[in-house]
């Protein structure tokens, strides 16, 4: 099964700290990120954003294959994904991704592309990697 990989580079503390973000294909290429990109709005990126962005394509393709599965095409596939980034504890989490999801399945039966909704969320891998255990190897230099 295939491995993706994607890298980060930081230098500096949090806040006046900067870094770059890159993602295997070259898709996304020393991306600016940084406290100011995450709470300030500043240009650049964000770890929220990029999740939610992972995941909003992630339902789409899973929804693609289970109505497929059911004998359904769409023929859009719209989906928002929007990660919430709470204090917790002192800390912060990430504590919900919602999907806004819009879909077009010509001669579908409504409550059948429902159904194909919920699966597709239960279900998309990056649904999953929300709950996913996680592993680190890691060295001081």
């Amino acid at each position: 099964m295939p491995k993706k990989y994607g890298s980060a580079h930081w230098e500096g503390d949090l806040k006046e700290g900067k870094g770059t973000v890159s993602v295997e294909s070259g898709a996304i290429e020393d991306q600016p990120y940084g406290f100011n990109t995450r709470f300030e709005d500043k240009p650049g990126t964000n770890p929220e954003e990029l999740v939610a962005a992972a995941h909003a394509s992630c339902f789409s393709m899973a929804l693609s294959m289970v109505l497929g599965d059911a004998g359904m095409i769409a023929s859009e596939i719209d989906t928002r994904a929007t990660v919430t980034l709470d204090q917790v504890d002192g800390g912060f989490a990430v504590t919900k991704s919602h999907l806004d999801v819009t879909v077009s399945v010509p001669d579908g039966d409504p409550d059948k592309v429902m159904e194909a909704c919920e699966g597709a969320k239960a279900n998309c891998p990056i649904s999953k990697l929300l709950t996913a255990e996680i592993t680190m190897d890691a060295k001081v230099v």
